[in-house]
């Protein structure tokens, strides 16, 4: 899913992601901050590591794609040193042609895949055929549990595509009033400079649209913002409508509209999930944003007096692409494990997720086929303010281990898989991100989330805020300990980063509920954020680390 960034327009906050300003790198700074709790980096590499040796680590970040080319980047991207670039050849035998930065799942020969559905719309599709018009009275017992499934996906099909509709609408008329507003302002100032003092000269008197133009204006003034013409208002007004009108009119063309099939551009059999190869090498795709901006988090170069410095310092970013505007398929998320962690990624980065999924267990395999080769997977919890414990959010650590003879399974969890939710720049009641999806049993530990400053295409930097944000900030922390403690294992890595995490016992809201004040403990596994000072200092004395107990409270 895309990131929307700001609007300029206080009606708009309604209409698009509002994100919040704080100092650029705050998530860096002290975890004993009286306005922010940061991971504790600033000085680690002056003071805690100086002088120390550390390793070359790999991360791959499985994303909508990184722009490898950027200035603050560039440097520590992977290189496939056994792929002679452009040569049209399999130099490696991998199977991948000229992966030198890593891969893409979702292109083919003639381009790539941008918008996409979700997996709710996929699996409606697949049932529509055999339920839209069937006869329930004449259903076995069998296909009538499946309609039943069908019929919620239809539902949450129809109220999304009815939402987009409304989205649209409204859009239009926000718009419309909002350029009257600005309009009446102009026409009121009669050419003099758009100052606070011009404004307040203003008599709105009965005149509805004037006396809006004039509020919208204040509020833009008391939130910071220096006005400008009105012109360009009405340019940035115009500007900021059409990106929430692209992203209903997204919702309706594609994310929820089960005729459209976006594997006609891969060109693969998507039936046949054991299909591994397929693909190209555009490892930056036609939107980037997303994955540069979690790259930046990780490993964009320190101390080089551009953009910003990464958590990591001497790591290596894989960009393994399989996350369009829409959900993410299994099939490619399976293929993106497997390719980073036969290539060489010790830790791989995903700040994605969905609420369905077509089909679990071949991403199960793929984690297990990490866990095997020592590889740890650090994934965004999402941004639903939903308890993870209790609603479905994939992918995830659970699986069903197989039982015996008539033992049935139990449920367990990967040892190799960290679920991070998102921290807010406040130590008050707000500290948990408001959007943050959280779980006493599924989420394992907090970190920064909130108006992170990163890197993004062009050699640009913005703020972003999610758990795609605070994903990456802990695959920065693991990179340090693999880099500078490279015999230990993913899962020492895991349980140092818990165990070290600062303790949190204050109470919070509850993600997406301000009426309710819960311990901040009670919001993950760990109890903590995630510090790298402590995670270094335990790592130092790694017979102190216990396995953290992770209670499963899902059935």
């Amino acid at each position: 899913m895309k990131i929307y960034s700001t609007t300029i327009i206080g009606v708009l906050l309604l209409l698009s992601t509002t994100i919040f300003t704080q100092e650029a790198g705050w998530h860096l700074g002290k975890a004993d901050s009286e306005s922010s709790i940061g991971i504790s980096a600033a000085n680690l590499y002056s003071e805690l590591l100086k002088g120390r040796a550390s390793e070359t680590v790999i991360v791959a970040v499985i994303d909508s794609g990184v722009d490898v080319e950027h200035e603050d980047l560039q440097a520590n991207v992977w290189i496939n040193e056994d792929e002679i670039p452009d040569n049209g050849i399999d130099d490696d035998n991998n199977g991948y042609i000229d992966d030198v930065n890593g891969w893409n799942f979702i292109g083919g020969p003639y381009g790539n895949v941008g918008p996409d559905t979700y997996e709710v719309t996929r699996l409606y599709g697949s049932l529509r055929y055999k339920y839209e018009n069937a006869d329930v009275t004449m259903l076995s017992k069998k296909d009538k549990k499946e309609y039943e499934q069908f019929l919620v996906y239809k539902t949450e099909v129809d109220k999304e595509i009815e939402k987009a509709t409304k989205g649209l609408d409204r859009i239009a008329s926000t718009e419309d009033r909002l350029i009257s507003g600005l309009n009446a302002i102009e026409k009121a100032t009669k050419g003099k400079e758009l100052t606070l003092e011009t404004l307040q000269e203003i008599e709105s008197g009965d005149d509805a649209v004037l006396a809006m133009g004039k509020n919208i204006l204040l509020d833009f003034i008391a939130r910071g913002e220096e006005l400008i013409p009105i012109d360009s208002l009405k340019i940035l007004v115009k500007n900021d409508m059409a990106d929430a009108r692209e992203y209903y009119e997204n919702k309706i063309q594609y994310a929820y509209n089960p005729d459209f099939d976006s594997r006609k551009i891969v060109g693969d059999n998507y039936l046949d999930a054991t299909e591994k190869y397929y693909g190209n090498n555009d490892v930056e795709g036609p939107d980037a944003f997303h994955g540069t901006h979690v790259a930046g988090i990780i490993g964009a170069i320190r101390n080089n007096e551009l953009g910003i410095d990464g958590v990591a310092d001497n790591v290596r970013i894989m960009s393994v692409r399989a996350v369009p505007d829409g959900d993410e398929r299994d099939k490619d998320v399976a293929n993106a494990i497997r390719y980073a962690v036969d290539n060489g990624a010790s830790i791989i980065n995903m700040s994605f997720g969905k609420g369905f999924s077509w089909n679990e267990k071949i991403v199960e395999d793929a984690i297990k086929h990490a866990e095997k080769n020592d590889v740890l997977l650090v994934h965004a919890a999402g941004n639903s303010s939903q308890d993870n414990d209790v609603t479905d959010n994939f992918p995830n650590d659970l699986y069903k281990k197989k039982g015996f003879l008539f033992f049935k399974g139990k449920q367990k969890n990967f040892e190799n898989w960290l679920e991070i939710g998102a921290l807010s720049y406040q130590v008050d009641e707000n500290l948990a991100a408001p959007f943050s999806n959280y779980g006493k049993g599924n989420v394992d530990v907090f970190a920064p989330g909130m108006a992170i400053y990163s890197t993004i295409p062009d050699d640009m930097y913005e703020p972003a805020q999610g758990t795609s944000m605070a994903a990456p900030v802990v695959a920065g922390v693991a990179a340090v300990l693999r880099s500078y403690f490279p015999s230990l294992s993913a899962v020492q890595v895991k349980n140092i980063i818990m165990e070290s995490s600062i303790k949190q016992t204050h109470e919070v809201f509850v993600p997406g509920d301000r009426s309710t004040l819960v311990p901040f403990s009670e919001l993950s596994v760990s109890g903590g954020v995630v510090n790298v000072e402590g995670a270094v200092k335990l790592a130092e004395k790694t017979k102190g680390v216990k396995k953290t107990k992770r209670k499963n409270n899902k059935a």
